[in-house]
This record gives C-alpha cells, structure tokens and sequence, in this order.
C-alpha cells in the first residue's frame, strides 16, 4: 500500500454494526494452506522486494501467471499474462558523456557531473577562467552565493542555478561551469528526480578537488573537451491479467497490487537510517495478491455466471497508482462493460481482537449498503470453534492510497478491504510468519458473499464521493487538493483529480492542469512541489502558475 495510507485512516467515517450471529462451517483448510504457499512465495528473500522493474518483481510475475494458467484463466494481458509498462524513472547521465581538461579525463559522477537541465552538445573551446568571452564556458564561483545565504534556510541553490543563468547563452556562453571554494557544503549532487525544462547551454559542476587542480590559477587558458549526453532513464513493470469468460455482458474487476519496496530505494520506507534491507511485504501486498488468486480459484467453480471475471496483479502501486493507472488508460477489456471492481490490499493482519475490516468505496454504489452491511457472513471460526462477530468499518470514499483510484476516476463503482497498518508497514520487518492466515480466508468468503448476491443483479449505478488525498506521507499545514499524477514525466505537477471545496477547485485548477510555478517556487517535480507547499501557512493567498492545453494561465490560491 502507498505511503499516504495513514490519510486514509482519517477519513473513516463511522464504524457500522454487524449483522445477528449465525454459526458457519470452519474455513477451508485448503485456502489456508494455499494462502500460506502464496504469500511464503512472494515474501521470500529471494524476490527481494518485488521492486517494480527488478528481477524479483519479474519472479513474482512469473508465480502469479502460473497460478493463473493451472486455475484455467484465460490470458488477457498484452504478453500473454503479463502487461508491459514503462514506469520513468528520472533521468541519467548517458556514457556519451565527458569532461577533459588539459588532456585529463575527469571521471563522470565524481569529478563532474552535468545539470539534469543540460541539453545534449559538444563544446571544444580555449577558455580562461577569469574572462567571460563569447563562444566559450564561463565559470562561476559559488562562493560569495552561498555566504549571502547561509542563514536562509529557503534557499535552493539548484534553482538559483536554473533560474539565474537561464539566458546566458545571450550574452555569449557555450556553456556553464560551477564550483565551490567556500568551506560551506553546497550538497550538490546529479538529481534524477529533476524535470525541469532543458536550458540551451550545458550546466555542468566540478568538485572541490578538480576545481582546486584546474581552476586556482584564474588567468591559465585551459584545453576544454566537453559532452553532455542526459537520458531518460525507464524500467518496466509488468500486470498480470487473467479472465473468466461466461460469455456475460458485464464484468467484475478483481484486483491487487503485488509489487513493493525492494530495498527502499525509491525512499518510502519507514526506516530512515538509510541502511538498505530486503522490504519483503508480506501483507503488503502479497497478501492481498495471495487473495486475489485464491478468490480466482473459487469464481472460476462458482455458479455465479451473469458477470465475467477479470483478475489482475498490479505493479507500480508503490510509485503511485502506475500499474492501475496505465490498465485504465489501455484496457484489455471495454471498460464500459464493467460491473463493479474490488481491490484488495493489505488484507492479512486481522486482529484476533477487535476483528475490524476496513472496506472503502462504500459510498460509489448505492448497491453496496445492501450487501457489504447485510451479508451473514460476518462470524469467525476461533479458537475452540468459538465465534465472534467480524466489525465492518465503513469508508464512503471511492479514492484512496491503492489501485481502486484508477477505477474510481473511470466512473466504475470499487470497493475497497483493508484490515489495517500495524507496525510492521513499509518496513522489512513485514514478514509471512505474521499473517492472520484464517482471518484472510474469512475475509475472501466474505468478498465472495458480496460477489455471489450481486450476480442476479443488474448493472450497478456509481456515485461520485468525496475525495481522499493520496499524495504524500510529509506533513504539511496547508492542501491544495490536486491528487497528483505520479505517472506523469513532464515538467511540473499535473493534476489527475481536483477535490471539491479545497483551494485548488475554489481557484479554479482543474484536472488535467500542469502547476510549473507555486508563489516564487518552480515546480520542475512532485519534489519542488511537496517543498514549495510546505513554505504556506492556512490562510495565506500566493499565485500558481499552470498549464491547461497549450495555454499558460496564473490564478490565486488561498490556503
């Protein structure tokens, strides 16, 4: 599950009742077993993570596409099971690119390394430190910048950088060289998260080390070979997509990310020290992947046969929504013909206690208060063959930090289980021998129960709902309420969803806006934005520049 789920939290609104009690067979120990296969699988060492674009994640692919093929669905991805996706992943210095100076190679990424701003060009020039003539580098010094503002704790240097010498080129440089002479740590590094727009000469920074060696004497004419080569750099990510085809009209959505963390490269782990483990999400998510073929495995028996059924394992979700995203916006299947879709994700740490499953989406149907509040099947087989009542706690909202968004933004009714964070989220303490294995098989019952009395239904109608944010796990005093498309690998912000009544709606942003610019702050990535929000206080008004189209439009924001 995304790392904004803590938000989720909050939006619950109330806890419903259970229905009276009613005695039910022991669950079925072959689920179990399968469950604990399933998850073991996935959770294991050897997938290190399931990292979307990683080998484990392909493992966890191929495991899942098994399951599919021996269940008997049929293949409705593009590769057979799998649906191939890029996800950007920033950019990347290419090996095209160099720096000689005097004949010496410097070494990329130590030495020097260019701006991810820089275009793509070869400079051979004469230049001399101290004189900024045309058709040559210019230089410049850090310095005297960064003691003007050592105390400001707002500064940012790399869009000083940006912003300062974006016309240079006019006045006659070829490129521009930084370096830093001062005691003072400039930080600097190559950011691959950054979009901002190419400027028209090379940016390029030279370490302490180099700059000492090559540029103390300020009047030495220097032999100066530059390229610069910036790439994009993708990875892929694969759905895992498998059908049921009773030749009905609609179709019911079944689906579950299976993707997580790996190392905690991407930096949403909960562990901050930096040190780089195996994040294994056993109940995020391969429990609700787990689920997810296991509930595969009963549809595919089941006498409920007026809707078709569509599974799929989504990966990306850690990035933010990709894998749904991109399913929604390149179905397999007519989107117009689906039914309903359920979501499953972290669905294996019932508590023993409290019995509380969340299921979110309740408001996008009005079908939903019928089954999910009213089904028998709200007991537990426990110790002793004793039960207990399952508590059902209610979210009205059809978004949220997972997959069932992207369905939710197509106007297709979702519902959405969840039995809760717990301490083990987002960290490799998140392990199979911790799953609720019984309290899982429940809960597929129970998403089978809801199946099951919709199947003489007709179509269902959807609602539109309040909207959950889903952006951030940093917390800030201020909201503009855009839900940001991760997916998105342009310049700036682009907004996939505007909440009603939050200050971006009442300004007038729409979806589909592009935000380049909040108050003084450039909004070159989802980065520059999560800062520049965190600069406001409520009640403050500033100006956003955005794009809409090929139109570029500034409006007043007030927090």
């Amino acid at each position: 599950m995304s790392s904004s789920i803590s938000k989720f939290l909050l939006a619950l609104l109330f806890l419903a009742g259970c229905s009276a009690p009613k005695n039910i067979a022991k669950s079925d120990t072959q689920t179990i077993d399968n469950l604990k296969a399933h998850i073991q699988y996935l959770a294991d060492d050897k997938l290190e993570g399931r990292r979307t674009g990683t080998p484990g994640e392909e493992l966890a692919m191929q495991y899942i596409s098994k399951q599919f093929k021996e269940i008997g669905l049929t293949p409705m991805g593009t590769e057979y099971y799998p649906q191939i996706f890029v996800v950007n992943d920033g950019k990347q210095i290419d090996d095209a690119t160099e720096l000689l100076i005097n004949g010496n190679r410097l070494e990329t990424g130590k030495d020097f390394f260019p701006f991810p701003f820089s275009p793509t060009q070869k400079i051979e020039a004469l230049p001399s430190i101290a004189l900024q003539e045309v058709g040559v580098p210019w230089f410049f010094d850090l310095k005297e910048v960064l003691e003007e503002n050592k105390n400001n704790p707002h500064f940012d240097l790399v869009d000083y950088i940006r912003t300062n010498y974006k016309g240079i080129k006019d006045r006659g440089a070829v490129a521009m060289i930084f370096y830093n002479t001062s005691s003072i740590d400039d930080k600097l590094v190559f950011d691959p998260k950054d979009k901002s727009e190419q400027l028209a000469i090379p940016a390029v920074y030279v370490s302490k080390e180099m700059a000492k060696k090559y540029f103390s004497d300020k009047s030495a004419t220097l032999n100066f070979k530059l390229r610069t080569s910036i790439g994009e750099k993708t990875r892929l990510g694969h759905n895992v997509v498998g059908y049921i085809d009773n030749r009905a009209a609609t179709t019911v959505i079944l689906g579950a990310h299976y993707d997580h963390l790996g190392y905690g490269e991407d930096g949403n782990s909960m562990i901050r020290t930096g040190e780089k483990s195996i994040h294994n999400g056993a109940d995020d998510n391969a429990s609700g992947t787990a689920a997810l073929i296991e509930l595969a495995r009963v549809l595919k028996k089941s006498k409920a046969k007026n809707n078709n059924y569509l599974f799929i394992a989504f990966a990306g979700e850690e990035l933010g929504l990709f894998g749904s995203k991109y399913f929604t916006e390149n179905p397999t299947i007519d989107l117009k013909t689906v039914n309903y879709m359920i979501n499953m994700d972290m669905v294996g740490r019932l508590n023993d206690s409290t019995k509380v499953l969340t299921v979110g989406g309740f408001g996008t149907s009005p079908a939903w208060d019928k089954v999910v509040n009213n089904l028998d099947f709200f007991k537990l087989p426990y110790k002793g063959d004793m039960t207990a009542p399952l508590v059902i706690k209610i979210d009205s909202s059809g978004t949220g930090p997972s997959d069932h968004t992207s369905f939710y933004r197509k106007d297709i009714p979702v519902l959405f289980y969840f039995t809760g964070l717990h301490t083990d989220y987002h960290k490799p303490s998140d392990d199979a021998d911790k799953i609720n294995y019984k309290g899982e098989s429940v809960i597929i019952s129970h998403i089978l129960n809801v199946i099951e009395s919709l199947d003489q239904q007709p179509k269902l109608s959807f609602l539109k709902t309040k909207e959950t944010q889903t952006s951030t796990n940093q917390r800030f005093s201020v909201s503009m309420g855009i839900m940001p498309d991760y997916t998105y690998a342009g310049t700036g912000v682009r907004a996939d969803g505007v909440t009603d009544g939050k200050p971006a709606q009442k300004a007038g942003i729409k979806a589909g806006d592009i935000i380049l610019q909040l108050g003084d702050n450039n909004v070159a990535s989802l980065e520059n934005y999560m800062q520049a929000l965190g600069k406001f206080k409520k009640g403050e008004k500033t100006k956003v520049k955005l794009k809409r189209g090929n139109e570029t439009l500034e409006v007043t924001v007030e927090f």
